[in-house]
Parts: C-alpha cells; sequence; structure tokens
C-alpha cells in the first residue's frame, strides 16, 4: 500500500480514518503534526486482566492471559483445565490439591482426546528412562555372579 504524497499514517488525526482489514490507517498532513498532541496517557489499570501481572493477579485472583500457562486455559480443553487449575489454587486441604483428583481427572480424560494438541510422553522417552535402570540390574546381577564364583573359588 502506497501512501499520499506529505501525508504520514499516525494513531490520531485530524482526517476521517480508512480501513484495511483489522488495522485503521488515519491520514494527517504535515500542518497537523505541527500542533500539539492533545492525547492524554492513561495510567495502568492495576485491575485490567490483559496486563502482565503474572499467573496471579493482584487481587489473587488466577490470571487466566499469563504466557506462562502456555495456552493451556484456551482450546479445547480450556475449562476442564481451568477447573483443576482453579480447584488447585484455591484449595485449603492439608494437601494442597487433594481435594481436585476429580477435575485433573476430567482435564486428563480430555487432553487424551487430543493427542496432538497434548501430546504424552513418548514411549521412546520413558524407554531412555528405564535404560539406566535395567544398565543397573544387570551390573547388580554381574557382581553378585562374580561374587559367588569367587566364593565358590576361595
Amino acid at each position: 500500500m502506497s501512501l499520499p504524497r506529505n501525508h504520514s499514517p499516525i494513531a490520531q488525526g485530524t482526517v476521517s480514518p480508512q480501513f484495511y482489514g483489522k488495522d485503521r490507517i488515519i491520514f494527517v498532513t504535515k500542518e497537523d503534526h505541527e500542533t500539539p498532541s492533545n492525547a492524554e496517557l492513561v495510567a495502568d489499570d492495576p485491575n485490567d486482566p490483559y496486563e502482565e501481572h503474572g499467573l496471579i493477579l493482584p487481587s489473587g485472583d488466577i490470571n487466566w492471559n499469563c504466557p506462562c500457562l502456555g495456552g493451556m486455559a484456551s482450546g479445547p480443553c480450556g475449562e476442564q483445565f481451568k477447573s483443576a487449575f482453579s480447584c488447585f489454587h484455591y484449595s485449603t486441604e492439608d494437601v494442597k490439591g487433594s481435594d481436585c483428583v476429580d477435575q485433573f481427572r476430567a482435564m486428563q480424560e480430555c487432553m487424551q482426546k487430543y493427542p496432538d494438541l497434548y501430546p504424552q510422553e513418548d514411549e521412546e522417552e520413558e524407554e531412555e528412562e528405564k535404560k539406566p535402570a535395567e544398565r543397573l540390574e544387570e551390573t547388580a546381577s554381574t557382581e553378585a555372579t562374580a561374587t559367588k564364583e569367587e566364593e565358590g573359588s576361595s
């Protein structure tokens, strides 16, 4: 898209905006730029749910927009995730979250319906995790056999 000569797009101006899809472009003249801006800066609202406050908002509520959730609060299992996570967050049990088993089970069942979106641990990873333990068992077995042979030969 090319802009008319001597015009530049800015957020505010004196000319009617033109819309291009989701974008709004306002053209102003050089003279428009010469007058001081009357734009007012708005102080950040500490309760704005779209501000980045981390996982927990100042009010103590969960910030479902936090990037730390990795989008888990949206998608096909978002409601189950929110239910389970909320239950855990607000749990007052001695073992925190022990009263949330049903919610976490529902979330897990939902996620299993969408393996492409919520991948499980690969069987290869599980096998890799087992290999060191198997090696230890083999080593222990070999050492035990060697010890028995030494005892038998003495």
